[in-house]
């Protein structure tokens, strides 16, 4: 599967759109835009989702290569997360991709050192998830606190969000989001 990085640039590319007029029509700074085209950062669910939707496109189009391939079976293996943001400093799998009707994004993430999630984002949805390892410093509006194993957050989505590894080994969320932005 191509990285995220290139396959928005073919998209953004066949729209006929520069970064700088994806940056306007998404909200997303230029240069995320260029650094998540060039694969240099990986993109939160939140700002690929705004990337998207200002390039007409949805997460489900997007990935539709990888929810071809995968049979449904209500049991995942680790080895059978679908992978929707590795780069290299964050991961997210998916544990349902096939699901049908899928009404929550369950996601196993991984977070390098010092990883970040980037410029604080917003979206109308509810996300809730607990730290499996490490230490994440997790910003909800204008709180924030450092999470550790057994920790966990619910919030609005709505709310500015931001997600920053602030251990110096990776640090490991499971999370769920409802309704799935992907």
């Amino acid at each position: 599967m191509p990285k995220i990085g290139s396959k928005l640039h073919e998209l953004r590319r066949r729209r006929n759109l520069s970064a700088r007029e994806l940056a306007a029509r998404s909200g997303i700074s230029h240069s995320t835009i260029s650094l998540i085209e060039r694969d240099r950062m990986s993109p939160s669910i939140d700002t690929l989702s705004a990337v998207l939707e200002a390039l007409g496109t949805t997460m489900p189009g997007f990935f539709s290569d990888l929810q071809s391939t995968l049979p449904y079976s209500p049991f995942y293996a680790s080895v059978d997360l679908a992978e929707i943001g590795k780069v290299d400093t964050i991961s997210y799998r998916v544990i349902g991709l096939d699901h049908p009707n899928r009404q929550l994004l369950m996601l196993h993430e991984r977070y390098a050192p010092g990883a970040d999630t980037g410029e604080e984002f917003s979206h109308a949805a509810q996300e809730a998830g607990m730290v499996l390892s490490g230490k994440v410093e997790v910003t909800v509006g204008d709180q924030k606190r450092v999470l550790q194993p057994g920790d966990g957050y619910y919030f609005d989505s709505r709310l500015p969000h931001r997600f920053r590894n602030v251990d110096d080994r990776q640090s490991e969320i499971l999370s769920a989001i409802t309704p799935p932005t992907y």
